[in-house]
């Protein structure tokens, strides 16, 4: 049965017919876009008026997330902003270290058993004066549970002396760059990377991976994606074990599940040959609503937390530079064998020279396996500058920049981590656009809150907490902006061809919004309200969540 929708007005992204009045819909796709008139044509019909007075656009692709967001809501929120969970309710930030422990001891009392783990989430101690949480600060909470807070850059955890001991950590002469030791000579408490961080996770409830999500995890995700527009999102660094893919296809495919997971197997404790041939297999397991078959390589770590690896003249406040995650010798690897076989990588680059040392593997690679329309992306890629812009054109890559960054974190890159200079060209995005390097521009869930339309007013704006606009140069128009948010995220997947535009074919997936994105003060571009979605066809509303 075909179903044709009315609207105020409906933005397709489709430049052959960027604007119609009604839109028409048959098994779940896109049969064309039009005057009802025009539309009608096509046979026996529903008109369905239910949109007549909301502007619809393509569902939004987030093209840098982690469903990780959903289970973590179950968590301690110790996070620095006020944020919106799967259920619409708003949470204070936390301020202050003493406020962040406060919750903890809160939440502390909840627990049923003495050794229950206690996790928290979020944490930000850049905003507190860049004081650095103690597992004796820990202790203040608990010394006999394990106690263990990720970090808002999800590359550091902070544990109290209990959790070291389970992990087999609370001893001296450890020699590791990313467990820092006190002057006792016992672990700080603070770990950083996976290496560091994997083996005292498991103890403090992070027992699945720092990257996975469950099964109510990816529901309370997708409640997410409703409130947000978006139907088309990333899972961009899981461990995709057998038990985990079949739970994110069972949850997926379920009638009611709102947004395709585009799942991406991180490049983690395995081989580039193990990591390759296990993707492929992974690969035919893709359906409709779960999209497997792609690489997620992490090269460095983040900005704010002084782990990302940087050319001279490396951190502003003389921090000691950041670490490798990959070496060069692993990714050039991977960069071979995954061109040789057809599978696409994205490759985490905070650092401008975890961004060259990615460049320079994929020059090479592609000398011994040239590839047309490999479409290779550089992730986060903060601090890339034009000339490595340039760079990335001639290797025919795609970015996706972390806009939401310039809010979040821009007035703490321009006073400490970066300093004025390079913070005000963070996220290039108008040098992207100019050198005609593809682009997408994203969240990072649950780094910063999902929400496209807040992601595209950051790069449209570069407004960071204290109001200043930093960087006026890199600015985009919200044309492109909007652009970054549908089809630029969706090329940057090789997903195109299905979503990213209202086209005949194209899967029916929709952003149904309260006001026209176009029309807007581009100040106000994070304000507007979404309906909630279509996706393939079915129809979500944000308020029946």
């Amino acid at each position: 049965m075909i179903t044709i929708y009315s609207a105020k007005k409906i933005i397709t992204m489709n430049p052959a017919r960027p604007f119609a009045s009604h839109l028409a819909v048959k098994d779940g796709k896109i049969l064309g876009t039009g005057g009802l008139v025009e539309l009608e044509k096509w046979g026996d019909y529903k008109l369905d008026n239910s949109f007549k007075d909301k502007v619809i656009m393509p569902g939004f692709v987030e093209g840098h997330a982690h469903t990780m967001e959903g289970t973590l809501w179950r968590y301690v929120y110790c996070g620095y902003f006020d944020r919106t969970d799967p259920d619409g309710k708003i949470w204070s930030g936390a301020k202050t270290i003493e406020e962040v422990l406060d919750r903890l001891k809160a939440a502390d009392k909840n627990l049923a058993g003495p050794d229950d783990a206690l996790s928290g989430w979020q944490l930000d101690p850049i905003y507190m004066d860049n004081k650095r949480v103690s597992r004796a600060d820990l202790d203040r909470v608990s010394k006999t549970r394990p106690i263990g807070i990720l970090h808002a850059s999800g590359h550091i955890m902070n544990v109290n002396s209990r959790a070291l001991e389970l992990g087999g950590l609370m001893k001296t002469g450890i020699n590791h760059p990313g467990i820092p030791l006190d002057e006792d000579g016992y672990p700080t408490g603070e770990l950083y990377g996976p290496d560091a961080m994997t083996p005292v996770g498991v103890h403090v409830g992070f027992n699945r991976s720092l990257t996975d999500s469950d099964e109510a995890g990816l529901v309370s995700f997708g409640k997410l994606c409703v409130r947000t527009g978006v139907t088309t999102v990333t899972d961009l660094a899981a461990r995709l074990t057998e038990d985990g893919v079949e739970a994110m296809i069972k949850i997926t495919n379920k009638q009611n599940y709102p947004a395709c997971v585009v799942a991406l197997k991180v490049f983690l404790g395995a081989s580039a040959k193990e990591t390759v041939e296990f993707v492929q297999g992974l690969k035919k397991k893709s359906t409709d609503r779960l999209r497997l078959g792609r690489i997620k390589a992490v090269a460095d770590g983040s900005i704010q937390g002084f782990s990302a690896r940087m050319r001279w003249p490396g951190y502003h406040n003389g921090a000691p530079n950041g670490l490798w995650y990959t070496a060069p010798d692993q990714l050039s690897d991977l960069y071979k064998l995954s061109l040789e076989a057809g599978i696409q990588v994205h490759t985490h680059t905070n650092g401008d020279e975890a961004t060259e040392m990615a460049l320079d593997m994929l020059e090479g690679a592609l000398k011994e396996h040239a590839s047309p329309d490999h479409r290779f992306t550089l992730q986060h890629c903060q601090l890339a500058d034009a000339a490595q812009f340039r760079r990335m054109k001639k290797l025919d890559m795609c970015v996706n920049l972390f806009a939401n960054h310039h809010y979040y974190w821009g007035d703490e890159h321009y006073r400490l981590t970066v300093g004025p200079d390079r913070a005000s060209r963070m996220n290039a995005c108008r040098t992207a656009l100019k050198t005609k390097v593809p682009m997408a521009i994203h969240s990072d869930a649950p780094v910063t809150p999902l929400g496209p339309l807040f992601t595209a007013w950051c790069a449209v704006n570069r407004r960071t907490a204290s109001g200043r606009i930093q960087g006026e140069e890199e600015t985009i128009t919200i044309e492109d902006a909007m652009y970054a948010i549908t089809l630029g995220a969706a090329y940057t997947l090789h997903m195109d061809d299905e979503v990213g535009s209202l086209e005949t074919g194209k899967r029916a997936d929709l952003a149904i919004l309260e006001e026209d994105p176009f029309l807007v003060d581009p100040d106000e571009l994070k304000n507007i309200k979404v309906w909630g979605t279509m996706q393939q066809g079915r129809i979500f509303d944000a308020k029946l969540l």
